[in-house]
Parts: structure tokens; C-alpha cells; sequence
């Protein structure tokens, strides 16, 4: 310049990007848990709720109950309830409870420890909750003037037949939890790995719902059936008139009765109807909800 002043290059202001404060990992940890309560007790709820009708009948078929005719519908739906939130609750926390144990440094489990991830998820939920799955059972078989709420089945059946009857049929619930369970934590993990990697994508919104519905088609929920026939018998034995001892005096008396075929897969054909809709619904409603979970947390920008 004239003045023989030289001027410094002038240098626009950027914006700087705050940076994100970096979460302590003991609060991740605990929103994480709190996220996988929330997701299966949603997921439990609706998946329970569209399917209350069909769930009810095939407990009746099951049952032998003699009042099978007695109109279905939504009825004890404050049982059913009482037991899918808190049964689908845990059963998520423990799942990834017991992901983050197996595999502490990645997000991917081989085959086998998936399957132990889903039996033990499913035998934790399932140890937990029974008292009120036997709830559930009692309230599907017998008429509604018998039983006044959850709380008055509760009271009933520690007076007239013991706190160890709310356990009745227990040992055959964990028999068929362990193989169920593991195949469909299994089943479905391994469905969603093979489209990732033929996608690119880890998540589609048909995709956990298309993913429940193949899960719930598995061979398995057959395979493992009649230990549910055996388990809704025991169950109701105090109010249906019959004595059932242990797995295989049941079997053998259900036989006898009425045929391996038609007692031991009686309501089956239900379950095949029940089963995929159910678990289409409740991993889509559990998806869906980690994701908008975790958007309120940390952005839109996340996706799955």
C-alpha cells in the first residue's frame, strides 16, 4: 500500500461445532437398560394386546377346560397383561445383559452364543414372572364370577391349595423355554445379520416384522409343544378337577385319554396362527422403540 504498512491476511471466523460432552459409560449403561425396559414392555404390551383373542382359546383347548364356549374376545386381558410387560421387560435387559457378557468388545455373536443369549433371556423372564403366568392360565379356563382380579387368584390359590401351586408346571415351562427361546433370539439375529449383509442396511421397517414372522414359522414352536400342553394342564388341575404329579404322568394320562395327536398338540394349529403374528409384532414394536429412543437421546442423525 502507499503508506508502506503491510496488511495481514484477513481470516473469516468459522463456525465451530460444539463438541458432544462425552457420556460417562456407567450412564450409557444404565440408558441402555432403561431403554431395553421401556422397548420390551411396549413391545409385550401390543404384541399381547393384538393377539388376546386367539391366546385365550388356544389356553382353553389346552386346558380341556369346560368352559371353552364362554365368549373369548379381550377378556382377562389385566392377566395377560400383568405378564407380558414385565415377562417381555426383562426378557429384553437380560438378552442384553447377557449380549454384552458374551461379547463385551463387538456387536456380533456367532451362532451358538446367540442361541445362550435367547435361552437365558427367556429362562430369566421366565423364573420371574410364572406366579402370574399360572394367573393367566386360571383366569382363561374358568368363569369370570370365580376370580375378581389378579390379586383375589392370588389369595385363592395360597389358601385352598398352597404357595407352591402359583409354581405348579414350572419345570416344564423351562424345558420348553430353553430350546424356544435360544432358536428365536437365534433365529431372528441370524436373519438380520444375513440382510445387513446383503443390504448394506441393518434396518428396514418391514424387515423385524418379516423377521418375527419367519421366526414364528419355525419347527420348534412344534417340537416343544406338548411340553405347553403339559405345562397349561398343571396349571389348571386345581380348578378343572384333575391331579397331575410330574411331565411324564401327565403325558401318559393325556394319552391315554384322549391320543398322542389330539392331546398333546391340541390347539397347535392356533399356535401356528398366534405364534408369527405375535412375534412379527413384538420385535417390530421393539425396534421401532430403541430407535425413536435413541433419537430423542442423541439426534435424528442416528439410525440404526
Amino acid at each position: 500500500m502507499g503508506n508502506g504498512v503491510r496488511e495481514a491476511p484477513v481470516e473469516l471466523q468459522r463456525d465451530v461445532e460444539p463438541v458432544p460432552a462425552r457420556i460417562p459409560a456407567e450412564v450409557r449403561e444404565k440408558k441402555k437398560v432403561l431403554n431395553s425396559l421401556m422397548s420390551g414392555a411396549l413391545a409385550g404390551a401390543v404384541a399381547k394386546t393384538a393377539v388376546a383373542p386367539l391366546d385365550r382359546t388356544k389356553i382353553m383347548f389346552q386346558a380341556s377346560s369346560p368352559h371353552r364356549f364362554f365368549p373369548v374376545g379381550w377378556l382377562g386381558m389385566p392377566s395377560r397383561q400383568s405378564r407380558a410387560v414385565p415377562s417381555s421387560q426383562v426378557g429384553s435387559a437380560a438378552a442384553g445383559d447377557v449380549w454384552s457378557l458374551l461379547s463385551p468388545h463387538s456387536r456380533a455373536l456367532t451362532p451358538f452364543p446367540r442361541f445362550i443369549a435367547g435361552s437365558l433371556a427367556g429362562t430369566t423372564a421366565a423364573m420371574l414372572t410364572y406366579p402370574l403366568d399360572m394367573v393367566r392360565a386360571r383366569m382363561a379356563v374358568t368363569p369370570k364370577e370365580m376370580y375378581s382380579s389378579i390379586v383375589h387368584v392370588f389369595i385363592r390359590i395360597s389358601r385352598e391349595e398352597g404357595l407352591k401351586t402359583l409354581y405348579r408346571g414350572f419345570t416344564p415351562t423351562i424345558l420348553g423355554v430353553i430350546p424356544y427361546a435360544g432358536l428365536s433370539f437365534f433365529t431372528y439375529e441370524t436373519l438380520k445379520k444375513v440382510h445387513a449383509g446383503k443390504t448394506g442396511r441393518c434396518w428396514r421397517v418391514w424387515a423385524p416384522g418379516g423377521f418375527g414372522l419367519l421366526e414364528g414359522l419355525g419347527s420348534w414352536r412344534s417340537a416343544s409343544y406338548p411340553l405347553d400342553v403339559v405345562r397349561r394342564r398343571m396349571q389348571t388341575a386345581g380348578v378343572l378337577g384333575h391331579t397331575y404329579s410330574s411331565i411324564l404322568l401327565t403325558m401318559k394320562d393325556i394319552v391315554r385319554e384322549e391320543g398322542l395327536v389330539r392331546g398333546l398338540y391340541k390347539g397347535l394349529s392356533m399356535n401356528w396362527v398366534k405364534g408369527p403374528i405375535a412375534v412379527g409384532i413384538s420385535f417390530t414394536t421393539f425396534d421401532l422403540t430403541q430407535i425413536l429412543l435413541r433419537k430423542l437421546q442423541h439426534g435424528p442423525g442416528l439410525e440404526r
